[in-house]
């Protein structure tokens, strides 16, 4: 029989153990040393951070990424938020919405906020981040164009895919030298590294806290690369039965089907 290991004392939520991960995580690592392995192929895998505080993107934020859009490099940072109800596991589903046919994938680093904090300077931002995760911006771009804050087509249910699972920081020598890539049926559309972001996850860090509070828990993705669905000649947006897989060098890869939504409606 598989010992049962004692979390009485733990928190059942990785979001309520980001505050004294220091502490938590060696007493988990110890209640589980004697645990046999459970296989992946056993067990279904949720969202690490399923109902975060807040999720904050930053767009533009590869050069390349910023050329095939035919724009042109912004002097600031560009942020804007996804609604928390987009989240979605590692292997779930992605809606293709019927309010939509120009649905796209963007395959990002994702940040997890350990600490409360504000005021952070860049050469201490590494102290606030918990893990890293793979997370998939996923974009409904007519939806997106429609308005300046971008937030409609960005936050549609499902289209917040994160994991495998969250990579704590002393597991990751260099967030800044990741390779990133996504493929779409095995066909690889995205092939980058994160040194390639034009402002750095602890400049990104910087500039948020200079406006207001991040907590334990909330989410930063951190831009895409080059070649996303919409940029491609003829565009290439994803349809009912695609598999979009995303792979971040040390972190893992998140694989979800895209499936033409089931509208109903829901009310209380």
């Amino acid at each position: 029989m598989r010992p049962v290991p004692d979390f009485a004392d733990i928190p059942k939520s990785l979001i309520d153990v980001l505050p004294e991960s220091e502490v938590l995580l060696e007493r988990i690592s110890k209640s589980v040393a004697d645990v046999p392995p459970l296989l992946l192929d056993d067990v279904s895998l949720l969202a690490p951070i399923p109902m975060p505080g807040k999720i904050l993107a930053i767009g533009l934020n590869y050069r390349a990424h910023v050329e095939e859009t035919g724009r042109e490099v912004s002097p600031h940072q560009i942020w804007f938020n996804k609604q928390r109800t987009c989240i979605a596991g590692p292997h779930d589903l992605i809606d293709k919405p019927v309010a939509s046919d120009m649905v796209d994938y963007e395959g990002e680093l994702v940040v997890v906020i350990g600490k409360r904090c504000r005021h952070v300077p860049a050469d201490r931002a590494h102290e606030v981040i918990a893990g890293y995760m793979v997370g998939n911006d996923v974009s409904v771009r007519d939806w997106q164009r429609r308005t300046p804050t971008m937030q409609m087509g960005k936050s549609f249910d499902t289209h917040g895919p994160t994991g495998p699972w969250m990579v704590t920081v002393d597991e990751i020598k260099d967030p800044q030298n990741l390779t990133i890539k996504t493929s779409v049926n095995g066909e690889e559309r995205q092939s980058s590294n994160t040194s390639s972001m034009i402002h750095s996850i602890r400049d990104q860090i910087e500039h948020l806290t200079t406006a207001f509070t991040l907590e334990p828990g909330d989410l930063i993705f951190t831009g895409t690369p080059e070649g996303v669905g919409a940029a491609m000649d003829p565009p290439q947006f994803l349809k009912d039965g695609d598999v979009v897989r995303i792979e971040i060098g040390d972190v893992g890869a998140i694989e979800n089907r895209v499936a033409d939504e089931v509208a109903k409606t829901i009310v209380g």
